[in-house]
């Protein structure tokens, strides 16, 4: 039988579920996060773990490549893909965020700018408020737009806040929570149900834990 393919968002978000996992009782190889190799089984599993750009996890996974995938709600909020999120791994946890510089949210503007890295749901966000807007995407330094004038205001995930507050800027508002999230092929949600369950319930036991 095929082993059962889980790809992990590279980073920190693979340090953590390396950790999830071994304390689940899966065997993971030791150099995974240190090695150049992309692939790995674990011991004694009919599983293997795969190493992503954390962008790409929903990708491999909608299209069957990976059964499984570990990555941030941030990447699946933006990519929207199809799907099935099924646990919350309560890693990774940061929220998304409008911010910008102070007093400017006041400011009546006919033409606003926002920056990002996260340019599709930025404009789902503004949609759904109502609110016209450009949206402008960047791939890093999202603080900056704010203080050059490139934009008005940043939609970007805040952790600490303490990147905003030494730019000078602030808060306006909490858009929603994100943290790591385990998610499953849908085609293989039905055809390995009972290998993938198995593993979403050792998942859970260990995340419900872990909170106790």
């Amino acid at each position: 039988m095929d082993r059962i393919r889980i790809a992990l968002a590279k980073g920190r978000l693979a340090e953590d579920a390396v950790k999830l996992l071994k304390k689940a009782g899966y065997r993971v190889p030791h150099e995974i996060l240190s090695s150049r190799k992309l692939i790995f089984n674990i011991e004694d599993e009919q599983v293997e773990l795969v190493l992503v750009k954390p962008a790409d996890v929903p990708i491999y996974v909608e299209y069957g490549a990976a059964d499984l995938g570990i990555v941030g709600r941030d990447i699946l909020l933006e990519e929207g893909r199809s799907l099935y999120e099924v646990l919350d791994l309560k890693f990774g946890q940061c929220k998304f965020v409008l911010a910008g510089l102070p007093g400017f949210r006041e400011k009546q503007l006919t033409h606003r700018r926002v920056a990002t890295k996260y340019p599709r749901f930025a404009k789902e966000y503004f949609r759904k408020k109502g609110e016209p807007v450009e949206v402008i995407e960047l791939t890093g330094s999202i603080e900056l737009a704010p203080l050059t004038g490139l934009a008005d205001w940043i939609v970007d995930i805040m952790q600490t806040g303490r990147t905003l507050k030494e730019n000078g800027l602030m808060v306006y508002e909490d858009i929603c929570p994100v943290s790591a999230r385990l998610v499953v092929n849908r085609v293989s949600m039905k055809t390995r149900r009972k290998e993938i369950n198995k593993l979403i319930e050792r998942l859970k036991s260990q995340v419900e834990r872990s909170e106790n």
